[in-house]
C-alpha cells in the first residue's frame, strides 16, 4: 500500500525517505493552515451577531451565523443620495485606468533600460531603485502639489497618473525582461526587418507574460483600496472604500458592518491574486525580490 501510494504521488525520484516527504508535506499543509488563519477569522467575523462580536474571550468561529451585517450594509449603502453603483463605477475607472496605464508605460520604459544602451539609461535605473526607498506618505505633498498645479484635483486623474509612474512596475518589468529575452533574439528581429514596436508587443511582451501578470495584481490591489480623500472632494467622484470607511466610522454599533465591509473588500484582490498567483512567485524568483 505504500509503495503503490509513493508511485502515485511522487513521480521523480526521491531524495528523502517516505517518511521523510510525509513530514515535509505535513509541515507545508500546516503553515499554510495558519497563513490562512486571519482570512479565516475575518469571514468567520463577518457573519457574527454583534454579541458574538464583543465576547470575551474572542471566539475565532461563529456560532449563530446571520446575514445581518451584509443587510444592515445594503440599508445603510441605499440611503446614501449618491447611489451605490456611483462609487463601484469609479473604483473601476480608476483601478482599470491606473492599471493598464501602468502597466503599458512600465514596460515599455522598461524595455528601453533594458535593451537600449542610451547616454543616462544606468543612472536613470539607479533614480528609480532610490525610488523604491521612499514610502507614499513621503511624497504625498509633492504629489499634491504637482496634480495641483496640472488642474488635476477633484479629478480621478488625480490619482491615475501618479498610479501610472510608480516605480515598483518600472523596475520589476526591467529585472524580468533582463532575464527572460535574449540579445540575439532581438537581434534576429531586427535582422528579418522588425520595427521595435513590432519587437517590443509580438516578441517582449509575451515572453514576459509573469511580468505584467504580476504586475497588473500589484497595481490592481494598491488602486482598489485608494480612498483619492486627498485629491477628491465631489461625493460624486468618490471610491467606494471611501464611501465603506465612512459607514464604518459609526462606531461599536458598526462593528458587525465594519466586519461585513473588510469581507467584501478583499474578495475581489484575493480572487484575482489567487488565479495568478504561479505567475507572481515565478516573476519574484526571476526579478530577485524578496
Amino acid at each position: 500500500m505504500i509503495r503503490r501510494l509513493r508511485q502515485k504521488f511522487w513521480t521523480t525520484k526521491p531524495t528523502r525517505s517516505f517518511g521523510g516527504d510525509l513530514a515535509v508535506l505535513l509541515f507545508i499543509a500546516a503553515a499554510a493552515a495558519f497563513s490562512a488563519l486571519p482570512l479565516v477569522y475575518a469571514i468567520s467575523n463577518a457573519f457574527k451577531p454583534l454579541n458574538e462580536l464583543f465576547l470575551w474571550p474572542p471566539q475565532f468561529f461563529v456560532r449563530n451565523p446571520t446575514m445581518a451585517n451584509f443587510y444592515d450594509l445594503l440599508v445603510l449603502m441605499s440611503s446614501s443620495w449618491v447611489p451605490f453603483s456611483r462609487y463601484l463605477v469609479n473604483t473601476l475607472v480608476i483601478t482599470l485606468g491606473g492599471t493598464v496605464g501602468h502597466v503599458v508605460l512600465a514596460s515599455l520604459a522598461a524595455y528601453a533600460l533594458a535593451k537600449h544602451d542610451f547616454p543616462g539609461s544606468k543612472w536613470m535605473f539607479s533614480v528609480v531603485v532610490l525610488s523604491l526607498m521612499f514610502a507614499k506618505q513621503v511624497t504625498a505633498i509633492p504629489n499634491y502639489l504637482i496634480t495641483s498645479v496640472l488642474g488635476l484635483v477633484d479629478t480621478h486623474w488625480a490619482i491615475i497618473l501618479p498610479a501610472w509612474a510608480m516605480s515598483l512596475g518600472l523596475f520589476l518589468m526591467k529585472q524580468f525582461i533582463e532575464a527572460m529575452i535574449p540579445d540575439a533574439l532581438l537581434e534576429s528581429a531586427r535582422i528579418e526587418g522588425a520595427s521595435e514596436w513590432t519587437i517590443f508587443w509580438k516578441i517582449v511582451m509575451p515572453n514576459v507574460r509573469p511580468g505584467w501578470l504580476t504586475l497588473i495584481i500589484l497595481s490592481f490591489q494598491a488602486l482598489w483600496g485608494e480612498t483619492g480623500g486627498q485629491f477628491i472632494y465631489s461625493e460624486q467622484l468618490k471610491t467606494l472604500p471611501y464611501a465603506l470607511s465612512q459607514i464604518v466610522s459609526g462606531g461599536i454599533a458598526r462593528a458587525g458592518v465594519a466586519a461585513a465591509v473588510g469581507v467584501i473588500m478583499m474578495i475581489l484582490p484575493i480572487t484575482v491574486f489567487v488565479i495568478n498567483q504561479s505567475k507572481v512567485i515565478e516573476t519574484m524568483g526571476a526579478s530577485g525580490i524578496k
